[in-house]
Order: C-alpha cells, then sequence, then structure tokens
C-alpha cells in the first residue's frame, strides 16, 4: 500500500467516529486504530481541618497541589508530521547525507526525511515549501502519529 493511500485513510479515521479500521489487500494488512484523547487535569488546592482532640479552635492548613508546568511555546510556522508511527530518519542511509538541514529550501512533495514502519521505508514529503526552520526529532528516533517533525515558514 502506497504512503499517499495509507495517509488518507489515517486522515479519514481520525476525521470521523470510526475508531478502528482494518483493510487487507495483496500487497498486506492495515489496521489504523483511532486513540482516546488525553486529558488534562487542572491544579487542585485542597483544606486539611485536622479533628479536634479537645473543644479549642484549630486553624485551617492550605496544602496546594504541584503546579502543572507549562507546555513548550508551539513552533512558528507550518508543521510537518508524521503520517505513521515509526523510527525517524533524516538521510536514506547510515553514511549518506541528510534530506534536508536547518536553513535548506524545500518544495512541496520534496522527500524530508524517511520513517520506517513494519520494515518498510516511507519517504515523507513536504506538504508545503518554504525555508526548512527547525528539525524537531533526532535521528533514530521512534516518531509517534501525528508528532512534528519539522518547522517550514
Amino acid at each position: 500500500m502506497d504512503l499517499r493511500k495509507l495517509k488518507t485513510l489515517i486522515d479519514l479515521v481520525s476525521e470521523s467516529n470510526v475508531s478502528e479500521l482494518e483493510i487487507t489487500e495483496a500487497e498486506g494488512k492495515v489496521r489504523i486504530v483511532k486513540s482516546a484523547p488525553v486529558v488534562q487535569a487542572a491544579p487542585v488546592t485542597y483544606s486539611v481541618a485536622p479533628a479536634p482532640v479537645a473543644p479549642a479552635v484549630v486553624p485551617a492548613v492550605e496544602v496546594a497541589a504541584a503546579p502543572v508546568a507549562a507546555a513548550p511555546a508551539a513552533p512558528v510556522g507550518h508543521t510537518v508530521k508524521s503520517p505513521m508511527v515509526g523510527t525517524f530518519y533524516r538521510a536514506s542511509s547510515p553514511g549518506a547525507k541528510a534530506f534536508v538541514e536547518v536553513g535548506d529550501t524545500v518544495k512541496e512533495g520534496e522527500t524530508v526525511c524517511i520513517v520506517e514502519a513494519m520494515k518498510i521505508l516511507n519517504e515523507i514529503e513536504a506538504d508545503k515549501s518554504g525555508t526548512v526552520t527547525q528539525i524537531l526529532v533526532q535521528n533514530g528516533q521512534a516518531v509517534e502519529y501525528g508528532q512534528p517533525l519539522f518547522v517550514i515558514e
């Protein structure tokens, strides 16, 4: 199954109410499962008052929950995201030159990296023309579906 067809199927599942899709073709079998959205809890403040031992007034003690770390700032520009789960590679082979470097100008449709999934090397193309301003993933790092890989301005 080619990368464009797989990306289209993933997009259809993510935009629909379908939670799971499995397709079997001559080339192989694909199963796409949509995960539930992650809900982040807000900080909570608790009041704790010990039980009185004698008929005396006991002041309340304030205990604050640990503050939630601020999310990193979103990259400025257009992000190229991983269309699948796999391993990110910047070049076609270990000794080869990287497809793109920070500062390179890319055209829409130009290969910017490879994501290996199930022993298949999938070329990932720029979905917008511009200049690569950030590479957000290290070579050989595992990536998730929808994870930002590059920033193009």
